[in-house]
C-alpha cells in the first residue's frame, strides 16, 4: 500500500487525481486543500485542510501523515494575477514549494512537483525535458524558481511539466477554450481566436494520470506531461466546433497582439513526449478525444 498525500484537491487537477487514485487498489489517499472538502467524491481517501503557504501546518500535517510520495499540484496559476499579485505569488508558487520539500525531507517522501511550460520564452517550442528555461512572465519566473527549489534539493523527486490544462471541474467552476468557444458558438456570437500562438493542450485525466504513473514508479527526474498535439487556439476552436457540428464561420483568426493582457505569453511552447511514454507509458487522448470526454461529462450536467 503506498500512502499518496496530494495538494490542490480542490481544483481541477486535484479533483481528477481523487477520482483517478480513489480506484488504484494499491493507493492510501490523502487530499488536501485550503479551506474546507469542496471535492464531491465521499469515500476512498482521507481529507486533511492545509495551506500550502503556511510552513508549520504544511510540516504539522505532512509530518502527521507521513506519506510516501506527495504530488503537489496546488499553485497560483492566473498569469496576470501573478503579474499583478507577485508577493502572492511567490508566496504559493516558491515559499509553498520550500516547506513541501522541507516536510518531504523530514518523512523521506518522494516529491511529484507539477510545472509550466511558461517556464519558456516560447521562441523554439515543441520543447523537451533537456530544453533551457527562461521565463518572461512574473508567473513562469516563480514556476521556473519552485523548480529550482526541487532540483536542489537533496529529496528524490520527480518534475511534471504540463501545458495549458483543460477539463471539466465537477462544480463547473472554469471555464476552458472548448466550453468557451461550444458556449458562445450556440449563442450565435462571432469570437476571435489567435493563430500566433502553439501549445500542446492537455486532458486534465491525462496529467492526472501522468502524475500517478511518475508517483507509483517513484521515477526520478523531469517529465513531460501534455496533450500529443501542437495546436493554435485557433485550430481547437475549429476542431471543437467541427465536434460539435457548430457553425465554424462564426470563428475568427487574430494574432496576440489584438489582445491586451497583462503578462507575456511564450508564443510557441509544446512539448515532446518521448521520454514520458518510453520510461512512464504515459499515452495521452488526441485533441479531438479530449473534446468527446468533457462532451461525456457534460451530458448528465446538461440534462
Amino acid at each position: 500500500m503506498k500512502r499518496i498525500l496530494i495538494t490542490g484537491a480542490n481544483g481541477l487537477l486535484g479533483q481528477k487525481l481523487v477520482d483517478l487514485l480513489t480506484k488504484q487498489p494499491n493507493v492510501d489517499l490523502i487530499a488536501t486543500a485550503r479551506g474546507a472538502n469542496r471535492l464531491p467524491y465521499a469515500d476512498g481517501y482521507t481529507y486533511r485542510s492545509m495551506d500550502i503557504t503556511d510552513r508549520q501546518e504544511v510540516l504539522a500535517i505532512i509530518g502527521e501523515v507521513k506519506p510516501d510520495v506527495v504530488i503537489h499540484g496546488a499553485a497560483m496559476t492566473d498569469v496576470d494575477k501573478c503579474e499583478v499579485q507577485k508577493d502572492a505569488c511567490w508566496a504559493q508558487n516558491v515559499h509553498a514549494v520550500e516547506y513541501i520539500v522541507e516536510a518531504c525531507r523530514a518523512t523521506n517522501a518522494f516529491l511529484v512537483h507539477v510545472s509550466t511550460d511558461f517556464i519558456f520564452d516560447g521562441a523554439a517550442g515543441p520543447y523537451d525535458e533537456t530544453a533551457e528555461a527562461n521565463p518572461i512572465s512574473f508567473y513562469g519566473w516563480s514556476k521556473q524558481a519552485g523548480e529550482s527549489v526541487v532540483r536542489h534539493s537533496d529529496l528524490r523527486w520527480a518534475i511534471a511539466r504540463t501545458v495549458l490544462v483543460y477539463g471539466i471541474a465537477h462544480d463547473m467552476s472554469r471555464s476552458n477554450i472548448i466550453l468557451w468557444v461550444k458556449k458562445s458558438l450556440e449563442d450565435g456570437k462571432n469570437i476571435k481566436v489567435v493563430t500566433d500562438q502553439w501549445r500542446s493542450p492537455t486532458l486534465a485525466e491525462d496529467l492526472a494520470m501522468g502524475c500517478y504513473l511518475i508517483a507509483d514508479k517513484e521515477a526520478e527526474g523531469i517529465f513531460n506531461i501534455s496533450g500529443k498535439e501542437v495546436l493554435t487556439p485557433y485550430e481547437m476552436a475549429i476542431k471543437t466546433a467541427d465536434y460539435f457540428g457548430l457553425d465554424t464561420s462564426l470563428i475568427a483568426q487574430a494574432d496576440a497582439s489584438t489582445f491586451t493582457q497583462v503578462a507575456r505569453r511564450p508564443p510557441r511552447t509544446g512539448f515532446i513526449l518521448d521520454k514520458s511514454r518510453t520510461v512512464l507509458g504515459y499515452d495521452p487522448h488526441s485533441f479531438e478525444e479530449g473534446i468527446a470526454v468533457l462532451a461525456s461529462q457534460l451530458k448528465p450536467k446538461e440534462a
